[in-house]
């Protein structure tokens, strides 16, 4: 039975919103440098033939940006990641089955930075990636609910 639909965000349902990719890309920040997540459900990352549950700036940027690209109308060519690093890793590996098979992922929190002398557009890109996150999830299997992932504010200097 449903009980309530949100199309907005609430102080007990950060994992509502609406919004089209011309306002997420329009709305995104060109100052900001601090990018955190919140992986609530197991992510994990195709390398080659095998899955890594290591959110590498790569993996997780990379995903997002292929989905962006697929979608959004609004193309993001070469993105340099270069300057992002890893700032903060708070994560976990869980276990998930469904009826053939078993996956582990991580769940937890990651932090990147944009370091150095870079472009307020490249910012800006990286701000707009991040937010889509919402939208669409980050890693492999995501129609099946995997790598339900949000962007959070944290006060981490």
């Amino acid at each position: 039975m449903i009980t309530k639909i949100l199309g907005t965000p609430q102080v007990d349902q950060p994992w509502a919103n609406a919004c089209t990719y011309s306002q997420l890309y329009e709305q995104a920040s060109e100052t900001n440098r601090l990018i955190a997540f919140s992986f609530a459900t197991p992510t994990t990352f195709r390398q080659g033939k095998f899955d890594s549950v290591i959110p590498t700036r790569d993996c997780v940027f990379n995903s997002l940006l292929s989905r962006w690209n697929k979608y959004s109308g609004i193309e993001i060519p070469n993105l340099p990641l270069d300057s992002l690093f890893s700032t903060f890793v708070n994560i976990r590996t869980e276990r998930l089955t469904n009826y053939e098979s078993n996956f582990v992922g991580m769940v937890g929190e990651v932090s990147y930075r944009i370091l150095g002398d870079v472009e307020p557009l490249v910012i800006k890109q990286v701000n707009a990636l991040a937010d889509f996150a919402l939208y669409c999830g980050v890693g492999r299997k995501t129609p099946m609910g995997m790598g339900m992932t949000r962007r959070i504010v944290v006060n981490r200097s």
